[in-house]
């Protein structure tokens, strides 16, 4: 199934391939602790974009409210570890299956009234709206004042409760990605990714070929909820403090989507190569608007929006795409 997922792929991009995944494992031994944070910012990006991928790029839904999954992720298994000292390891279970519970819920209320193209995008903003107020009054989850995870000097070296260094995120984080892009990879060849592809180019011509199209969206939908679901528990886990206000918000939904739409949408390296474009970006962006003094809210989100339209008008496809006809990596035509 691998194999046959690189089958497009030329003799020199899988040297590349290989020459990248080396360096990165190689990263820690030449890398000091703030560098190594913005590659977990990279890492993490990456993984969210290939499981916002599998919607949009794969299924063609757009989801603009996917913070909703990374944040109930997030506070189900921290929530599991502060009251009930169940470790991260097991709690993602459970975060799992909450975000799955929430995204049948919003599924069959789509599905069933026919909701779909930027209709869907807005039912999707108001469910991480919802539980964003919510999550402001649930007292159990410290409400609006925040939730905050203890870390104590003894659980810096145990694993098994995603306690650790920077090197020990950063490899978690790597193969996160790893493990979404390998997904990814096999899905898009197997025989649900064929009936996503047919239903996001035609739904009406894949109906009329015996595909049900409400059950390969809603099972596109669950697998990428899911998917956030895990990236919320690692950021509980990683950042050791929630708020509703930041990880409901629209802006991390934004942050979710920004890599693959800049990468290339429907493409498995895209949401790769947006990510290592957008987090360097971004920390560039805090440096010199520190520099300078300029604190003004929104600054970074005005320059992404830019940014954005810079790379919609002059590469609608994404920026991988053209990188991947530019240096030939493709074998034959997608």
């Amino acid at each position: 199934m691998i194999a046959q997922a690189f089958a497009q792929v030329s003799a020199r991009a899988r040297v590349l391939i290989a020459a990248f995944a080396i360096a990165m494992l190689a990263a820690p031994l030449f890398l000091d602790r703030y560098l190594l944070s913005v590659l977990v910012l990279v890492c993490l990006a990456a993984y969210t974009g290939q499981a916002w991928n599998i919607l949009l790029g794969f299924a063609g839904l757009l989801s603009l409210g996917h913070a909703l999954y990374l944040g109930l992720g997030a506070y189900v298994s921290a929530a599991l570890y502060v009251h009930y000292g169940i470790g991260p390891w097991l709690g993602v279970f459970p975060a799992i299956a909450a975000c799955i519970v929430v995204a049948t819920l919003l599924g069959w209320l789509a599905f069933r009234f026919r909701i779909e193209g930027v209709y869907f995008a807005l039912l999707t903003i108001a469910f991480a709206e919802v539980a964003r107020i919510g999550f402001d009054h649930i007292a159990a989850t410290g409400g609006a004042g925040g939730f905050f995870l203890p870390v104590r000097s003894e659980d810096q070296s145990q694993w098994w409760n995603l306690r650790g260094g920077p090197t020990f995120f950063y490899y978690l984080a790597l193969l996160l990605a790893a493990a979404a892009f390998v997904l990814c990879a096999i899905l898009r060849r197997s025989r649900v990714g064929h009936s996503w592809l047919a239903v996001r180019e035609d739904p009406e011509a894949a109906r009329a070929l015996g595909i049900d199209v409400n059950r390969a969206r809603m099972s596109a939908l669950l697998l990428s909820a899911a998917m956030t679901g895990i990236a919320g528990v690692f950021q509980a886990f990683y950042a050791n403090n929630l708020f509703p206000s930041q990880i409901f918000d629209i802006s991390r939904s934004i942050d979710i989507i920004l890599a693959p739409i800049i990468g290339g949408v429907g493409t498995l390296f895209g949401p790769i190569l947006g990510a290592f474009v957008l987090a360097p970006l971004g920390e560039v962006l805090i440096s010199l608007t520190g520099a300078i003094g300029l604190n003004a809210p929104g600054t970074k989100a005005l320059f992404f929006g830019l940014f954005l339209m810079a790379i919609i008008a002059g590469v609608p496809s994404g920026l991988w795409p053209r990188l991947a006809g530019m240096l030939r990596l493709r074998s034959a035509p997608r």
